[in-house]
C-alpha cells in the first residue's frame, strides 16, 4: 500500500505481468480503479479493503487494460472515464476526456496528459497534490512501450512531457518489465553509474519477488536510456552523434524491439 498524500494506491498483480492499482481518495472515501487488466482480480482486491469502485479511468484500448471495464461497472456501479482518441476502441464509456482535462477523484484531481506513441489516443493520470502520475504503457522503468500506433516525434514529445513533470513525482508503470529493460538498457549505455545502480537494485528486487514499480521520476530521468534520447553522449553511444533527438530515440527503440 503506498500512502501518497491525500491518496493511498493499493498495487497488486494481474494476469502475467501487469499491475492492477486500486486509488482511494482518502478525503471523501471515492475510489478509482486506473485500467481493469484483469475483473476478477481487481473485484477481489477491492472486496478485501472493503472499498467500492467509483471511477474506471483508461489510459487507452489495449485489452490488458480494458478487458474488465464492463463487468466492473456492472458489480460497482463504476462510471468508464475512456480517452477520447481511442474513438470507439473501448466499449461502454461513460465519459471521453483529452489531455488538458481533468477528473476528480473525490476531492483529489487528476490531470490528464496526452501521451500518444504506444497507441494514438494514450493518456495518463497526473495528480499534482500527491505526486504521482499514473503513465500506462507510455513509460515503464529503465523502458518505454512499443511505438506500435504513434510515430517518433509523437512518442518522444509524449516522453518528454512526463520528464517534465516535477522530480519528486511518483510514476506508477502499468507492467512488471524492469528487468528485461534493464538488460537492454546497459546494452546502450554500460558507463551510466545510476544505470548500474537499479540494475543491481532491481535484480535484487526480483530475486526477492518484490516489485520494481513504483520508481521516481528522478531516478528514472538519470538511468532509462528512453528519457535521455537528448544526451548528447547516448547518441554517440549509438553512432548517432548531432542526430535528432527523435531519431535517437527511433533508434532505441527499434533495437529495443529486436533486443
Amino acid at each position: 500500500m503506498h500512502h501518497l498524500g491525500p491518496l493511498t494506491v493499493h498495487q497488486f498483480p494481474c494476469l502475467q505481468d501487469n499491475y492492477g492499482f486500486l486509488v482511494r481518495d482518502e478525503a471523501s472515501g471515492k475510489v478509482a480503479t486506473i485500467d481493469t487488466p484483469e475483473a476478477a482480480r481487481i473485484e477481489a482486491e477491492a472486496e478485501k479493503l472493503g472499498w467500492g469502485i467509483d471511477l474506471i479511468l483508461n489510459t487507452h484500448w489495449h485489452l490488458d487494460h480494458i478487458g474488465g471495464n464492463a463487468p466492473l461497472k456492472e458489480r460497482f456501479g463504476a462510471e468508464i472515464v475512456a480517452p477520447e482518441g481511442e474513438g470507439d476502441k473501448i466499449p461502454g464509456a461513460d465519459r471521453r476526456i483529452l489531455g488538458g482535462d481533468h477528473v476528480m477523484l473525490g476531492e483529489t484531481r487528476l490531470d490528464v496528459i496526452a501521451v500518444p506513441g504506444h497507441t494514438l489516443g494514450h493518456i495518463a493520470y497526473h495528480a499534482p497534490e500527491a505526486k504521482l502520475a499514473f503513465v500506462g504503457d507510455t513509460l515503464f522503468s529503465l523502458g518505454c512501450g512499443r511505438m506500435f500506433e504513434g510515430d517518433k516525434a509523437g512518442f518522444w514529445a509524449s516522453l518528454q512531457k512526463l520528464r517534465a513533470l516535477p522530480e519528486e513525482t511518483t510514476i506508477f508503470c502499468a507492467h512488471e518489465y524492469t528487468k528485461a529493460n534493464a538488460a537492454f538498457a546497459m546494452s546502450v549505455d554500460a558507463g551510466n553509474e545510476a544505470l548500474k545502480a537499479r540494475t543491481a537494485e532491481v535484480a535484487r528486487l526480483r530475486e526477492e519477488g518484490t516489485p520494481t514499480v513504483p520508481v521516481a521520476l528522478a531516478e528514472e530521468k538519470k538511468a532509462n536510456p528512453f528519457l535521455r534520447a537528448d544526451d548528447p553522449a547516448l547518441a554517440a553511444s549509438l553512432g548517432l552523434s548531432g542526430a535528432p533527438a527523435e531519431d535517437v530515440f527511433a533508434e532505441l527503440r527499434s533495437r529495443k524491439d529486436s533486443f
